[in-house]
């Protein structure tokens, strides 16, 4: 076999070593991004937000007891009407008919029971005769009743001094006994802000607590107080209606949509309070128990928190020390003690756009 002398050997072991100095190192995987936040104290969510109506504690849907043609509507939207009133009628037709045929009865029970009381005095009538006849008669006279009660339904009264809110049927329409035709309003009657509350935040609310309240269009702050608190909670929503009263400002009306900060206590039986953070946060939660990420210099650390639940984007969590970093978003594309990068959304938004090349 033919050996290579010493000078070639040396040669190919530099060509070997020049190559290994060409490549280039491999490239590395950056950790994943997140972004975070910081967990708020417990003392911040003391209260509780919910949005609902503004309206007067109270209003009245009115409605004819008969049904029948509606001849006339006397009121619109907006008029102010006094207790008695009368704001609107229908044809009285048909029920003035009907009263005055029970008057007829009536009137024919009572003859036959004067004719067969003088009958039963000569002994002519069995006393279970009279007996039937004075039945007869109160029968009459009970229908004769119902009828005047009709007739008075045929106009509708204002029950209270206030306004009327809403029209809801106008002169020429038939109306069905029940249907609603006015809504009016008592301005003797507070204005209130009813709100729906998720039945585990009841809890926390007292009767007599402040609250402040801001309209949906804008305007100053009012001040309110919780009044009444529902004992039912809805059968589809699970909130709690809660009444609460508002003091008296001008331009406040019924129909507005207001928001009220609640002011609330802790949980009854919880070490610490609820704090809200964005529902991307939680991570596996079932019953109570959820976990999230805390970031720990650039390491995930996975945590259990007590879950009361999410309210629009954000979740209700315990347990959480103040000041931890919470992973968002992100935060289910990451696992326990992996190492991340935390970015900030508003330099995302900064950085430039690369045109594809």
């Amino acid at each position: 076999m033919r050996t290579l002398p010493l000078t070639a050997l040396l040669a190919l072991a530099a060509l070997g070593l020049a190559a290994c100095g060409d490549e280039k190192p491999a490239e590395t995987t950056p950790p994943p991004a997140v972004q975070a936040i910081t967990a708020p104290a417990g003392s911040q969510q003391a209260a509780v937000v919910a949005t609902g109506r503004i309206e007067r504690r109270r209003e009245m849907t009115l409605s004819f007891r008969i049904g029948g043609v509606m001849t006339a509507m006397n009121v619109e939207a907006g008029d102010p009407v006094r207790t008695g009133q009368a704001l609107a009628s229908i044809d009285s037709s048909g029920v003035d008919a009907g009263q005055a045929r029970a008057s007829a009865d009536v009137e024919r029970a009572r003859r036959d029971l004067e004719r067969d009381r003088a009958l039963f005095e000569k002994g002519y009538v069995s006393k279970q005769r009279m007996d039937d006849r004075a039945s007869a008669l109160k029968v009459a006279q009970a229908s004769l009743s119902a009828a005047a009660f009709d007739r008075r339904w045929a106009s509708l009264t204002s029950p209270v001094s206030g306004v009327v809110l809403e029209r809801l049927a106008q002169a020429g329409e038939v109306v069905a006994p029940g249907q609603a035709v006015l809504r009016v309003a008592d301005l003797n009657s507070p204005l209130v802000l009813r709100v729906p509350i998720p039945d585990r935040e009841v809890a926390r609310l007292r009767a007599g607590a402040p609250a402040q309240v801001k309209l949906a269009e804008g305007g100053g702050l009012l001040t309110g107080r919780i009044t009444r608190i529902g004992q039912q909670s809805g059968a589809r929503t699970g909130a709690v209606e809660v009444e609460i009263e508002l003091a008296a400002a001008p331009g406040l009306r019924s129909g507005q949509i207001a928001t009220a900060e609640i002011a609330a206590s802790p949980l009854p039986g919880a070490t610490n309070q609820m704090v809200r953070i964005p529902a991307e946060a939680i991570i596996e939660a079932q019953g109570a128990s959820a976990h999230v990420f805390v970031i720990e210099g650039d390491i995930a650390r996975r945590r259990p928190v007590r879950f009361g639940g999410f309210d629009g984007d954000d979740a209700l969590v315990a347990g959480l020390p103040a000041g931890a970093r919470i992973a968002t978003a992100g935060a289910g594309f990451i696992g326990d003690g992996d190492k991340v990068r935390v970015i900030d959304p508003a330099a995302l938004n900064a950085a430039p756009v690369k045109a594809a090349r």
